[in-house]
């Protein structure tokens, strides 16, 4: 079979069963297959694709079309830039996660004009490192640290720092959100507290796309009585980590703005929400008074 039938056929095939963006999920395991760029697919269309090639392609589009992320099966999803290695240990980085490392970058110009500057910031519930990684990549001096209470992503995320280079720039450290921090040596000096928390109520589960509810950690992204039960605890604890001025950037849920701008009315000031590509409000930023 050659390359462009093939990639004919993993369309087709994945678009039967109703996958998700199933041309970019045919180009993406037939790349992983062939390891092989994009443009090589279709620079190539007439190779000539082995028995062994096209078996093997097709056994990858059937782990496709039962719901397994794109990501678990190649293995890698890209962020900011940067190829992060992912499994189903951790929730599988998205776009919209991105505006999380913006609004630090964009709040470093604003109140403080240099990325240059020494900077202290944790990154609570970090995954597969992919907020913690970004940032320490365009803040040289910074010192980044990143809390998980999962010891299987950790161990991700720590990979990704090692293979990002970032190993000696990234501190990993187990702990349910801030607990690790809140003693002396660290209460009230970090500069940022980021976080994409899980906020997905109970009551939303349904709606949640089968890729994500059936195989992604439900740890990381939810499952919660109400949804905004980790707000609720993170930000108590973000006032005793920041030092005044200190500011506090979370993902949101599209429904949760309300809920978390009522968190952050006491000991929070210059409050403001960011919206994604959609116009959904996908950031808040609060900084610490005083």
């Amino acid at each position: 079979m050659q390359l462009r039938a093939a990639l004919r056929t993993g369309f087709e095939s994945l678009l039967e069963h109703r996958v998700p963006s199933a041309n970019l999920a045919a180009e993406l395991l037939l790349m992983h297959l062939l390891h092989q760029e994009r443009a090589y697919l279709y620079t190539h269309p007439e190779l000539e694709l082995s028995d062994e090639q096209v078996e093997a392609y097709g056994r990858l589009l059937a782990e496709r079309a039962s719901g397994r992320p794109t990501q678990y099966i190649t293995g890698h999803q890209e962020f900011w830039g940067l190829d992060f290695e992912v499994n189903p240990a951790v929730l599988i980085p998205r776009p919209e996660t991105e505006h999380v490392v913006e609004a630090v970058l964009d709040l470093i110009s604003r109140q403080h004009g240099s990325r240059k500057d020494s900077y202290r910031m944790v990154d609570v519930g970090t995954g597969s490192g992919c907020i913690a990684v970004a940032l320490a990549s365009e803040l040289p001096q910074a010192s980044v640290f990143a809390t998980d209470i999962s010891p299987a992503a950790l161990e991700v995320a720590a990979r990704n720092a090692a293979r990002l280079e970032m190993a000696n720039r990234v501190a990993f450290t187990e702990g349910d959100l801030l607990a690790p921090f809140l003693n002396p040596e660290f209460l009230g000096t970090f500069d940022f507290v980021v976080s994409n928390p899980p906020y997905v109520g109970h009551d939303e589960r349904e709606s949640v796309q089968r890729e994500v509810r059936d195989f992604e950690p439900r740890l990381a992204w939810g499952d919660l009585a109400q949804g905004e039960e980790i707000y609720s605890r993170l930000f108590p604890q973000a006032l005793q980590a920041l030092k005044p001025g200190g500011s506090a950037v979370v993902e949101i849920g599209y429904n949760k703005k309300e809920a978390v701008l009522r968190l952050l009315e006491a000991g929070w000031a210059g409050t403001e929400v960011r919206p994604d590509l959609a116009g959904i409000p996908r950031v808040v930023a609060a900084r610490k008074s005083g």
